[in-house]
Order: structure tokens, then sequence, then C-alpha cells
């Protein structure tokens, strides 16, 4: 039978911090916020607890529900930890805040800055899509820019989807939950964690051979960006795989939105790894230079910020 994974109880005291209540969830980790018993502030404390690995005990600490599942249980601690440090050393405006992160009832806890706004994910739900040009154009080029600095220092997010973007008042976004950031460029067979959203999560990631890299993040925009107008999620990209019937945004939306925007969309959202963007950076400049695919299929833009001239490398 599997044991409960209770959530710490409001008032409960980690290090300095009193928990409030528990705002969120997933697979590997519960969500509280929190407030900083010496500053007053409020945070958001991430805990690690998977699911399907442990549960919470009479005395608060976190036990393995089996004695198998120890080395998987440690080494999925090991990972929370590599996204506290990633998360710590990139200081940018648009990636949440890393306060602290540290060792307590058996387990571990990420500590960051709470920040008012509602979560991407949400607002495209209750909107049913149809976000408007002024929208995308105000989130996801300070997004991007957020990603090419993870990318610039060598690291993955691989994780990238409405739910995982928060709207700070006025439209600021933030880019949250770095559970399944990565050095690139590998393999996933020489990952230990999977990550696999449908829908957001490019083809490459469901393969233990696929060769994931900044590509791979940039699908996921893409596919971000194409939810906030429609709705819903994708087909994930494994069906598109084996069967491509998703019709261009491009052609479906060209009467409501700027035409490079959509080709843009669509342009990270190819099927095969080669024909898209390869990094966040050149979809960035792409946005800002109002330009969407290359000329021919096949080629990779390049964008000179010198001279604003536009080279087209041919990737066949």
């Amino acid at each position: 039978m599997q044991k409960s994974r209770d959530t710490l109880p409001a008032g409960t005291v980690i290090d300095c911090y009193s928990v409030i209540k528990m705002i969120g969830s997933g697979g590997f980790s519960l969500i509280y916020l929190a407030e900083d018993e010496d500053t007053q502030d409020q945070v958001v404390i991430k805990e690690y607890l998977p699911k399907k690995l442990a549960y919470r005990d009479e005395m608060l600490n976190v036990r393995v529900s089996n004695p198998e599942k120890k080395d998987a249980f440690n080494n999925g601690r090991k990972l929370f930890y590599q996204e506290a440090k990633a998360l710590a050393m990139l200081r940018h405006p648009n990636i949440v805040n890393v306060r602290t992160f540290f060792l307590a009832h058996n387990t571990a806890y990420l500590v960051m800055d709470y920040e008012h706004g509602k979560n991407l994910g949400t607002y495209i739900k209750q909107r049913k899509g149809g976000l408007s040009a002024k929208f995308l154009l105000t989130v996801f080029p300070e997004v991007l820019d957020a990603l090419n600095l993870i990318h610039s220092e060598g690291h993955l997010h691989l994780d990238i989807k409405p739910s995982n973007i928060h709207l700070r008042p006025g439209g600021s976004p933030l880019l949250l939950d770095f559970g399944a950031v990565h050095q690139f460029a590998t393999t996933r067979s020489s990952q230990t964690s999977q990550v696999v959203t449908p829908g957001f999560a490019p083809v490459e990631q469901y393969y233990s051979s696929g060769y994931v890299g900044p590509w791979s993040d940039v699908y996921a925009i893409g596919a971000t960006m194409r939810a906030c107008i429609e709705g819903q999620p994708p087909p994930s990209a494994i069906e598109r795989h084996a069967k491509d019937t998703l019709k261009p945004i491009a052609t479906l939306q060209r009467r409501r939105y700027p035409a490079y925007l959509l080709e843009l969309i669509d342009w990270a959202m190819e099927v095969d790894p080669l024909l898209r963007p390869q990094n966040a950076h050149a979809m960035l400049e792409a946005l800002r230079h109002e330009r969407g695919r290359p000329a021919e299929i096949g080629q990779q833009v390049t964008i000179d910020d010198d001279n604003e001239k536009i080279k087209l490398e041919d990737r066949r």
C-alpha cells in the first residue's frame, strides 16, 4: 500500500521559515508559501518529496517507501541540489531568485522569493487562449532573454511550459522550475531524470538516444506561444513524429497576428531539431528583428547585431 505524501502542517518551522500553506505540487516536490521569521518576508519553499519514492512519517521526516528505491531517492535529491545551485548562480530579472537551499527532515529544500502575480497556464485556461500579439511580444522576449542566459552558462531547462512561467503584475514573466536542468549537449541516456510534458517536450526528449540541446528548449517555447493563441497544448511531438497533421499556425491565424510572429512559432516547433532555431539567442534576435522563418527550408538564420545583416547557413 502506498504511504501518504502528507504536506508539512501550517506553522511548521524549517530553518528560519514558518510554513503558511501548500501552494503547488508535482511528481517530485511540494511547494509552500512560507514566512521568513527574521525578516517577515513571504517566500516560496520547494521540498523534495517524490510521490513514487518517499513518504513523510509522524515526526515530519521524509522516508524512502521501499529499500529498493533508496538509490533512486538519493540520486533525485542530488539532482534537486543541482537545480538549486544552477538557479542560485543565474542572476536575471526574469529568473526566479533563490535565497538559499539546505537539508532538513532527511530531504532538501529550495527557498525562493515570493512574487505576486499569476501562472501563465492558469491564465491561458481562464482566457481560453486568444492572447494578443501585444501580450506575446511583452512576455516572450523576456523569457527568451532569460533562457539565453541559461544556455550561455551551459545549461538546459528542459521543462518549459505555461505552468512554469509566472506573470507578475504588468506582464513581466518569471521562468520557474528548473527541476530538469542539465548540462548540454547530451543524450537522454546520460540523464538520470526525465521530464516529458506532452505537447511541449520535443521528440528528442522521448528517446534515450535523443540528442537534446538548446534547440529542445526552443521547441518548448514555440509550443508555449502556440498554446497562448489556441488555448490548449499542441499535439505531442511523438504523435507528430509518427504522422504530423498539425497545421501551421501561420496559416490558421494569419489574419489575427503578425506573419513573422506566427512563422517564428512554426519554425521553433519543427519536429526535426536541425530545422529549428538552434538556441534562444537565435529565436530572440529573429523576434527582435521581426523576422520569421529563414527564406528556405533547411537553412539556419544568423543575425549579426552590429550591422543587422542576415546570413543564411545551409543545414542540409
